[in-house]
């Protein structure tokens, strides 16, 4: 990976207020970590980090660092970590880890792929990139900014696994060998859609109610008051109705 020069600076500032008003002058707060030395806080340009990650292809990006009145004015270092404003994107804050040129680091890599494989080009089946990343180890001049891996030859069911990864010279991939990276996927069979009775709208239902009428067959029974209330009437009507027929039997005699 080759290296890119970035000028900083040494940076005071630590509190809200005077960070927002360092970030207002086009500085982004930074701070360098590493086993040589304790850690330390820097400010870089806003424009100059901005332009130097839009460049890279990741943001594992290797900086010889200038640090302004610093007894070791070049400092070899990777960049760790990006804060960056969750709606505008603008960088907030940058973790620089400094490594040395004859020592080895263990980084994590974007993992693309190149080719077209086989059996998406002339069975139909869908590429599946199961892995973006993969964590390799390597002298910080040697660790590429990215790996490809060729599908080409990739047929329908076959995956590729990370032991088939092929790396750059002097790099190594860690991890387990027989983890899948890439597989392509047979197609799938076209689902045939249901058809579905479609229910009528609101306002399309017609609400009818059957009116009760009394005494109809059917007819829901009367409640318990309105029992007792009828029962006296009823019995008044049979005295009633043998009244005629007394007065018939009377006349006979």
């Amino acid at each position: 990976m080759k290296s890119v020069s970035l000028k900083a600076g040494p940076r005071s500032q630590v509190q809200r207020a005077e960070v927002k008003k360092l970030r207002a002058a086009g500085r982004v707060p930074a701070t360098i970590y590493g086993r040589q030395a304790a850690p330390q806080n820097l400010d870089v340009s806003f424009e100059e980090i901005t332009d130097l990650l839009h460049r890279s292809v990741s943001e594992n990006v290797l900086v010889d660092l200038m640090v302004e009145k610093d007894a070791r004015a070049q400092r070899l270092a990777l960049v760790q970590e990006i804060q960056r404003h969750p709606i505008t994107g603008k960088v907030l804050h940058v973790d620089f880890h400094e490594v040395a040129v004859d020592e080895k680091v263990a980084i994590s890599i974007p993992l693309e792929t190149s080719g077209e494989a086989a059996g998406v080009k002339t069975g139909g089946g869908t590429l599946e990139h199961v892995m973006f990343k993969i964590k390799v180890r390597a002298l910080p001049k040697d660790l590429p900014e990215q790996m490809f891996v060729d599908v080409t030859a990739l047929e329908i069911g076959k995956s590729l696994h990370l032991g088939d990864v092929v790396p750059p010279a002097g790099v190594e991939i860690l991890g387990n060998k027989h983890l899948t990276v890439v597989s392509v996927a047979a197609p799938r069979a076209e689902e045939e859609v249901a058809t579905t009775a479609v229910a009528p709208a609101a306002g399309d239902v017609e609400m009818t109610k059957e009116k009760k009428v009394e005494g109809a067959e059917g007819a829901a029974p009367a409640a318990k008051g309105d029992a007792k209330a009828a029962a006296p009437a009823a019995a008044g009507d049979k005295k009633a109705e043998a009244k005629p027929e007394a007065k018939a039997a009377e006349k006979k005699k």
